[in-house]
């Protein structure tokens, strides 16, 4: 670095209180923030780490409404669950706060008043759908319906999560709200903007020409992506009744939109620390800010974050933004609603007394360049292979050869020889190297250079054999020692960002307290005659069978999610007679297929139902078909469902499929063929 600030605020992104945090959130966000800060603090650096619960948005209130509970006992329940996870996990936090609370109400609104007040909004009214059973407007995810894309039948207002395509609730076909199941109908109302069209140019030099060379490409190439297509207005407020309320006239039933009030709670709870001295951290410009994220919030912390601190004018900017890809679980995408996760509260009481563990795997398997995959295999291979049979086994050896032959006491060191010079020599480089990696937030390859020191211990005690030489020198073996003595004294520190338990261990076993990152490294920080603890294992060998209960609990939960699935849908509420009637149901001919142009899942599809031209039908069927089988099939067709342009493409009508388990179409046809436009009965 060119220049030390003169403080820190380093932030790790708000985890949502939907559920509790797993091993993605750990690898991508929360070690390596928790690294670089314990290193910050190693280097006697003034710094404070924030975070909290993110406890407001739609889907905290679906998720109470299907436990029949309050959004507050919801957020409430994971907000204590993730807290505790984070403190047994080491996760060195100077405040764990919430978006609930008092304070952040209080800075969030005030931060939306001003610039209200500045005239840094635009006001915009739209059309939102409004369902009139419930009595509300509702949100993108409060509306589910038919992908245009693909066909799935449950996408909702914002995204299908079964194509991954990006939506706006209008272009579902047949929306219908999850509150009530109603056909929802579209009112104006209106919403606060942040413009941020007007920023571009700004951000475009701040970002594109101000931190090519020192943000992660993933992170600046998002975001070179975003600005060159054009930014536009962004809404800042919503209708909803969970969330900080809107503080200004007219805007009854709104509240901030949870992606301008989440990173907020940065401020906030910097307050809640700070209540005298908390702007020092937030405006002053000898302040460096960093933020924690993963690669699916780079936008909000990069564009829209930043744009929302310039609007304001007192705030400084992040330096750096270092976000991660995702962490895979035993090759296949970790997920919340299946459950196929490695929760970290269930990690602790499964593996007591090893959050270390978990964290050196994590850090030496981090995702940071691209998506990584993470195996129970792998977890117990490094565990035995690398923290036992190398760092474990070096501590191990000093300390009992010590204890065995010189009472535990350091021995004198008799004169040096040229490889026990080299050894120190290396030794004295070690802290530079680490320190570097980690200020370039290259985690994995500074916790690499931690183990080639104890690598470099490892070989120092193979070649000098202290365990032989005993019997024909002791003094030299007491300068053998002595030299590894103090390789595992810088250990105690230099291990502390990465393993701060086993660190604290090693500790107490060398009766040494941890020291600044400066002075690790020294060849001297042991003298002679020292009293060593007693030595322990630092790290134990985990067993077959411990892991295969891990695989086999992830098995199970395949297997439930397989039958879930293969069980029927829940029935939907019951329709009278003359609703059902009001379908038209016809059996139609396919007489032309064909893909359409720049989409993978889309199908024009020409029916003959009966008249004198066929229909045309765009339909999310061509990963399942092909265009050229499905000439002169017969099909189920409704056909009085409103036209819809898809495409380009104005689509008169749906094809009725059926669909297993694995998700694979079928074809509903009659037993044999009949007169197109045939009623289905």
């Amino acid at each position: 670095m060119s220049s030390i600030p003169q403080r820190y605020t380093v932030t790790a992104a708000l985890p949502y209180a939907n559920g509790p945090v797993h091993i993605g959130h750990l690898a991508g966000v929360y070690l390596p923030a928790d690294i670089y800060v314990r290193y910050l603090r190693a280097q006697q650096r003034d710094v404070k780490f924030i975070c909290g619960s993110d406890e407001h948005g739609v889907p905290i209130t679906i998720r109470a409404q299907k436990e029949g509970v309050t959004p507050q006992q919801v957020v409430d329940k994971y907000h204590a669950i993730i807290r505790d996870s984070f403190q047994d996990f080491g996760v060195s936090f100077d405040i764990y706060s919430r978006t609930s609370s008092k304070t952040h109400s209080e800075v969030a609104s005030g931060f939306f008043k001003k610039l209200y007040e500045d005239g840094k909004f635009i006001e915009q009214t739209s059309q939102q759908y409004y369902d009139e059973k419930a009595d509300q407007f509702l949100a993108d995810r409060y509306i589910v319906g038919t992908c245009p894309n693909c066909g799935n039948e449950n996408a909702y207002g914002d995204q299908c999560e079964k194509c991954g395509s990006s939506l706006s609730p209008t272009e579902l076909i047949n929306p219908r709200s999850m509150l009530s199941g109603n056909q929802p109908v579209l009112r104006e109302t209106k919403h606060w903007y942040l413009p941020l069209d007007q920023y571009e140019p700004w951000l475009r030099e701040w970002i594109v020409e101000g931190h090519k060379q020192d943000w992660k490409t993933n992170v600046y190439g998002q975001c070179k992506s975003w600005i060159d297509q054009g930014l536009h207005p962004r809404a800042v407020t919503r209708d909803l009744d969970w969330g900080v309320p809107v503080p200004v006239p007219g805007a009854e039933g709104k509240v901030l939109y949870v992606w301008f009030d989440a990173p907020i709670g940065y401020i906030s709870a910097t307050k809640d620390l700070l209540p005298d001295t908390w702007e020092t951290y937030w405006k002053d410009q000898g302040t460096k800010l960093v933020h924690f994220i993963g690669k699916d919030n780079i936008v909000f912390h990069c564009i829209i974050f930043p744009t929302m601190l310039k609007a304001h004018g007192d705030y400084i900017l992040p330096d750096n933004v270092p976000a991660n890809e995702f962490l895979n679980l035993e090759g296949d995408k970790i997920s919340t609603s299946r459950n196929w996760a490695v929760w970290l509260h269930e990690y602790l009481q499964d593996f007591p007394g090893q959050a270390d563990v978990l964290r050196y795997v994590l850090c030496a398997n981090a995702p940071e360049t691209k998506d990584n995959d993470f195996t129970w295999k792998d977890f117990q291979a490094r565990n035995n292979n690398e923290l036992v049979a190398n760092l474990g086994n070096f501590v191990n050896r000093a300390l009992v050869l010590t204890h065995k032959f010189f009472g535990g006491q350091v021995p004198a060191a008799v004169g040096f020889t040229t490889e026990d010079e080299d050894v120190l020599g290396q030794l004295r480089e070690f802290p530079q190297r680490i320190g570097d990696l980690i200020e370039a937030y290259r985690f994995r390859d500074a916790l690499n250079e931690l183990m080639n020191l104890t690598r470099l211990g490892n070989k120092y005690l193979a070649d000098t054999e202290p365990w032989k030489l005993i019997k024909s020198d002791e003094a030299r073996t007491g300068t053998v020692l002595h030299v590894a003595l103090q390789l595992a004294a810088s250990l105690v520190t230099l291990m502390e960002p990465f393993l701060p338990y086993s660190a604290q261990k090693l500790g107490h076993m060398l009766n040494l307290a941890p020291g600044t990152w400066p002075s690790a490294g020294r060849p001297d920080a042991l003298a002679a005659g020292h009293q060593l603890g007693e030595a322990a294992l630092l790290f134990t060998k985990i067993e077959d069978a411990t892991v295969e209960a891990q695989v086999q609990k992830l098995l199970d939960t395949k297997k439930a999610n397989e039958l879930a699935a293969a069980k029927a849908a829940p029935a939907k509420e019951d329709v009278s007679f003359e609703q059902f009637q009001t379908m038209d149901l016809r059996i139609g001919t396919i007489v032309a297929a064909e893909k359409v142009a720049k989409t993978k899942k889309l199908l024009k599809l020409s029916v003959d139902l009966g008249f004198d031209e066929p229909r045309t039908i765009v339909s999310g069927i061509a990963e399942h078909f092909l265009p050229e089988a499905l000439v002169g099939q017969q099909v189920q067709v409704l056909l009085n469902l409103a036209p819809r342009e898809i495409k380009g493409i104005q689509s008169q009508g749906m094809l009725l499929m059926a669909e297993n388990a694995d998700g694979v179409l079928s074809l509903m046809q009659p037993s044999s063929p009949v007169r197109p436009g045939s009623g289905v009965a």
